[in-house]
């Protein structure tokens, strides 16, 4: 009788992969959503920077020379022409911006739906 008291429980092999692949899947999921992230920021901070400049490019005057930079060059525009290049530059960035909060989402619901399958054959598993 002592010695069965002092056996462990028979392990589920089922269960410990299921466990096993969803914390791989957590691992990389937050790797991702941190990524994520990253872009975001990044991108909103270059939308604040644009933000910003079309501010001051809007206060000069019409006289005033501007230039616009296309790779490693600068060349002579007018100010409509910069400003339209920023509003172009701003609504790109803002879908980006779009583009990965969406997939972040994604990401953090499909997490969720991992955890409730994996809760659900543990709880299953307890059932029976």
């Amino acid at each position: 009788m002592s010695q069965l008291a002092t056996q462990p429980p028979p392990v589920d092999l089922e269960l410990k992969k299921a466990l096993a692949e969803l914390k791989l899947k957590m691992i990389d999921t937050n790797q991702k959503i941190k990524f994520s992230d990253a872009q975001i920021e990044g991108l909103k901070r270059s939308v604040l920077h644009k933000t910003i400049t079309d501010k001051e490019i809007a206060k000069l005057t019409s006289e005033t020379r501007v230039y616009q930079g296309v790779g490693r060059c600068f060349f002579a525009s007018t100010i409509p022409e910069v400003r339209e290049g920023i509003a172009k530059s701003v609504t790109d960035l803002n879908e980006k911006v779009q583009v990965f909060e969406n997939n972040k989402e994604h990401l953090e619901r499909d997490l969720k739906s991992s955890e409730n399958a994996v809760r659900e054959l543990v709880n299953q598993r307890k059932n029976n």
